[in-house]
């Protein structure tokens, strides 16, 4: 998909949506009736002045009244021009409200749109990501293109009164009309830098608007360090920072557009005046076609004022749609296999084997993988042993189905693991991080991502199972709420509840990531105590340096710079 750089062409995308056309053609229709009804409005002065005062109107003007079969009478003339300002009143709220509607619409589907996107991209992107710049495009991205949008409803419609008015104008003084008209036009041509400048000032909103995100979601996720360091002076420095940036990127915008507003209203008063000398002087019109003439561009200068106003804020959104644009051409291309139901999950009864598998991090000068070959036989515990960047969880996240290897094969029971049947393959997959995340919710509704539908007998049997029976000793039980990322609950206490949750998707395979790295010796052995009950019943694959749990392993295979340096197996000990 190629982004185009015309100035409204980044909005082409809205008519691919058929709900979105009808939608935005109701509006259109809205926006042509509105100023349809405003042009007759202006137009129907002329006799009523020419009511008032017994002067002549323009022939054509008064065709069209004979056609109407409409007197040029006050009584009359008052009751349609009331009629027609009523008319114009209800249309004019009709195309506000579907207006909003319709801008709120694009921004939301634009919002689920990306975020669908970003759940069905492949993990390899994922992680590879900054978050906060996820956060950014997803929160504020749509409201800025939301804006903009609002202004391209706003402009179409100033347009069609702006051609309302020049047609009514026409049709009372040609020549004047015309003469009105290029200057406006002129105006706006020569506003073409202005316009540019918005683009550029829109681009440094996005930049400061991705700052701020980053800086604030890196220190809320470390706001214990940071007191622990005594580093809130320096947070507080770097945020003040970041939102003069953007205070300052937002009122050079505002300058821009007062300074051009004012000038435009200048060069707008001299093109008034101008095109009133020509009409009494050169054209010598009568009062009752000068004084509507004059209504009629006197209501044209705030038009052209505003159109300008509205390209401009257009062209200031118009970096935020870009960037969200790009952001989905990236995603698209990084969709995974999404034919999930009609791919069955492999079973696991025999092994899991790895042949020859490599892979390298985007940006990465060496493989995180070398040419690793390993069997993981059903129901048997495996360790991965070696220091840290031995490749350790890239080949777990491998065996687990997040990420493709770049070269080898992944098989379960024979079937590999590839496209949809690696996608599928994860539903058999619980993990268990070393840092265990919980949501700021209960206990059940934290265990029930495993399992939507799972009842109070069930999670508690998943809890004994994780030696995480503690629970139930709560006032409240299941329906304690854990706080924050589980803030209220001890990291032995989160930890085990993870492992509960994990057991609660009863999976055929289980990666634990250094899940007693942090932890006390009571929590160690709980969470030891939980994993030799599981062992033979599933398969385990954990990750770890050395720890009590590699005792428990069937087979500890070591890892360095990417390739199997050793690999023993224990079983044979016994």
């Amino acid at each position: 998909m190629r982004i185009s750089t015309e100035p409204f062409g980044e909005a082409a995308w809205l008519l691919r949506d058929p709900r979105l056309r009808a939608r935005i053609a109701g509006v259109l229709v809205l926006v042509l009736l509105t100023s349809l009804t405003e042009g007759i409005g202006l137009v129907l002065l002329v006799p009523l002045l020419a009511s008032i005062s017994g002067g002549g109107i323009p022939p054509l003007l008064g065709s069209a009244l004979a056609g109407l079969h409409l007197p040029i009478q006050l009584g009359p003339l008052l009751l349609v021009f009331v009629g027609v300002v009523l008319l114009r009143a209800i249309i004019q709220y009709s195309r506000v409200i579907n207006g909003d509607k319709l801008s709120y619409a694009v921004a939301d589907g634009l919002r689920i749109e990306t975020l669908q996107l970003l759940l069905g991209a492949d993990w390899r992107m994922l992680s590879a990501m900054r978050q906060s710049d996820n956060v950014n495009l997803l929160l504020t991205n749509p409201d800025r293109i939301r804006f903009a949008f609002d202004q391209i409803i706003t402009g179409v419609a100033i347009m069609a009164t702006l051609a309302a008015t020049g047609l009514a104008a026409f049709a009372l003084s040609p020549r004047v009309a015309l003469v009105v008209m290029a200057a406006g036009v002129l105006v706006l041509i020569a506003y073409a830098g202005q316009r540019r400048r918005a683009v550029a000032l829109g681009e440094a909103l996005g930049a400061a608007y991705e700052q701020l995100f980053a800086l604030v979601g890196e220190n809320l996720g470390a706001l214990r360090l940071i007191k622990s360091l005594h580093g809130e002076a320096r947070v507080e420095d770097e945020l003040r920072r970041t939102i003069r940036q953007q205070r300052s990127a937002e009122l050079s915008f505002t300058r821009s557009a007062q300074i051009g507003q004012a000038t435009l209203q200048v060069l707008s008063s001299v093109a008034l005046a101008l095109a009133v000398w020509i009409a009494v002087v050169q054209f010598g019109l009568a009062a009752t076609v000068l004084l509507p003439l004059v209504a009629l561009f006197a209501r044209a200068m705030p038009l052209l004022s505003a159109l300008q106003q509205c390209w401009q804020n257009w062209l200031h959104g118009v970096p935020a749609l870009r960037e969200t644009l790009a952001l989905k051409e990236r995603l698209l291309a990084a969709q995974e296999h999404a034919s999930l139901a009609s791919t069955p999950a492999p079973r696991l009864d025999h092994a899991i084997e790895l042949e020859g598998v490599r892979f390298s991090h985007e940006g990465s000068d060496r493989p995180a993988l070398s040419d690793v070959s390993l069997t993981l036989p059903a129901r048997s515990f495996t360790a991965l042993v070696g220091p840290s960047g031995a490749g350790k969880s890239t080949l777990a996240d491998i065996v687990g189905g997040l990420i493709s290897p770049d070269a080898g094969t992944v098989t379960v029971d024979g079937a590999s693991i590839v496209g949809p049947m690696r996608r599928s393959w994860r539903e058999s997959v619980a993990y268990v991080q070393q840092e265990p995340l919980l949501f700021h919710a209960t206990i059940a509704e934290n265990l029930r991502w495993a399992k939507s539908d799972a009842d109070a007998a069930t999670m508690q049997a998943a809890l004994e199972s994780a030696s995480a029976q503690f629970v139930m000793g709560f006032e409240h039980g299941l329906e304690t709420v854990v706080g924050d990322r589980g803030g209220r609950l001890s990291g032995g206490e989160r930890q085990r509840i993870a492992l509960a949750r994990a057991l609660l998707r009863n999976p055929a395979l289980l990666i634990l990531d250094e899940p007693t790295s942090s932890l006390d010796s009571a929590s160690e052995a709980a969470i030891c105590t939980a994993i030799e009950q599981l062992k033979g019943r599933i398969t385990i694959l954990l990750i770890a340096h050395r720890g009590s749990l590699t005792a428990l392993a069937d087979q500890i295979v070591t890892l360095d710079c990417g390739c199997i340096v050793d690999g023993l197996d224990t079983t044979s000990d016994n």
